[in-house]
């Protein structure tokens, strides 16, 4: 049986041979389709192997408790051989022999097992700690208003492009101290770093590495001149004059880039836009919220788990292991898919449904576990309660108008258009 979403042939998972499901397929995710595949491998086969995909052969893990179990052992599971099933762009990686050329498989310190990955990572930790995000706030928050303050009011416009995507993007411009009036080239790297060639971002492999070249050619002249001044708090000053990060090679260091734009870019905006789109979809809860706007602080837990902006992580055994009754030989990849994780009714009560107030929100797995959760956790957390606290003065509703457009990608679960009207207190 095959069903029609959006006018696409999509499969029935329950008409599929188990043994043939392969639920690494960029379509699903794009057309949210992607649920009753994740439904079925949890109650019939949580640990999955699939034989044949575009990215070869892979294991599925589907439930919490097996993604928790994985992502903090990673004396077992290894990153270093790639944190995704295929590449940042969901396309098969580069051949590891042509190391210079490793287009989509970037070295990068989430992509690195310990000391290294310690190492580089505590160079950078320190925009994101608890000081800091404290100055960021009054920042963020004015950021924020100016950014309402701007909106159209009784017109249809694209909430991803005016919202969510100019509120990360200012951020990240000033976590890299970056040229502000060029911030949008940040969204654009972080879209082709993402997005595999030809789907409307970059249409060729040669077009991608054009891009990142650029991409590299501009940071590298801001490390140039970060490098010869006295050191500074800004992520591009703590790379140039830490002694673990500054001898680099050129595609390290993009590498590291890209994983502080897509991190500090993709889940939060995608959460900005899921957030509306989720409070639309579910008017008790939105209800709840104009009632007792106090409520903000959970509903940013529940938005992220509920949306869960990287759809997975995967790890390779180092060696012959067992994950949940399933023998796993060394070498062998694991994809923790932790929006599958996030709707497992036996860690999470009543997982598939979207509640602001519910207990213990903070405890889903969309950030990971382990040494490798994500660091910018409280400045994404920070930045989704101070816009939903700046929305709640100033708009009894924001109204999605039509669906959303989603990403075409298995890795980055967001949306790529969400058309809204506002409507003012």
């Amino acid at each position: 049986m095959r069903q029609k979403i959006h006018g696409k042939d999509i499969p029935d998972p329950y008409s599929i041979p188990l043994d043939q499901i392969n639920v690494a397929q960029p379509i699903l995710f794009q057309e949210d389709a992607h649920w009753a595949y994740f439904e079925r491998l949890r109650n019939e086969d949580p640990v999955h192997f699939c034989a044949d995909s575009a990215f070869g052969p892979y294991w599925s893990l589907t439930k919490y408790k097996d993604i928790f179990d994985v992502d903090t052992n990673h004396e077992i599971f290894s990153s270093a051989q790639g944190i995704t099933v295929g590449g940042l762009g969901g396309v098969p990686q580069a051949n590891a022999e042509d190391s210079d050329k490793k287009w989509d498989g970037f070295s990068m310190f989430i992509a690195m097992d310990p000391p290294k990955h310690d190492l580089q990572r505590a160079t950078v930790t320190s925009v994101v700690a608890p000081q800091n995000l404290a100055i960021l706030e009054d920042t963020i928050r004015e950021r924020a208003a100016g950014i309402l303050d701007s909106l159209p009011v009784g017109e249809v416009f694209d909430w991803v492009d005016l919202v969510s995507i100019e509120l990360t993007t200012q951020m990240l411009a000033t976590l890299f101290d970056f040229p502000f009036e060029d911030r949008r080239k940040l969204t654009r790297w972080s879209d082709i770093a993402t997005t595999p060639p030809g789907v409307g971002i970059v249409e060729s492999s040669e077009h991608k590495r054009a891009e990142l070249i650029e991409c590299l050619e501009y940071f590298t002249r801001l490390w140039n001149e970060r490098v010869n001044a006295p050191p500074k708090p800004d992520l591009i000053s703590l790379l140039a004059h830490g002694k673990d990060t500054k001898d680099m090679s050129p595609f390290e260091f993009l590498g590291n880039l890209l994983l502080l734009i897509v991190g500090g870019n993709d889940t939060t905006r995608n959460s900005i836009s899921g957030g509306v789109y989720f409070l639309n979809k579910n008017p008790k809860e939105y209800d709840k919220l104009r009632n007792n706007p106090d409520l903000i602080p959970n509903m940013v837990s529940e938005i992220i788990r509920y949306q869960t902006p990287l759809a997975h992580m995967r790890r390779t055994a180092l060696v012959d292991t067992v994950v949940g009754g399933k023998n796993i030989k060394a070498g062998d990849k694991l994809v923790m898919w932790h929006v599958s994780g996030n709707r497992d009714e036996e860690a999470i009560e009543n997982a598939n449904a979207f509640l602001i107030d519910r207990k213990k929100a903070r405890q889903h797995i969309a950030f990971g576990y382990g040494i490798h959760r994500c660091m910018g956790n409280r400045l994404a957390e920070m930045q989704l309660r101070v816009l939903w606290e700046e929305i709640m003065k100033r708009f009894s509703w924001i109204e999605v108008v039509k669906e959303p457009e989603r990403t075409f990608s298995t890795f980055v679960k967001g949306y790529t258009k969400l058309p809204v009207k506002l409507h003012r207190l």
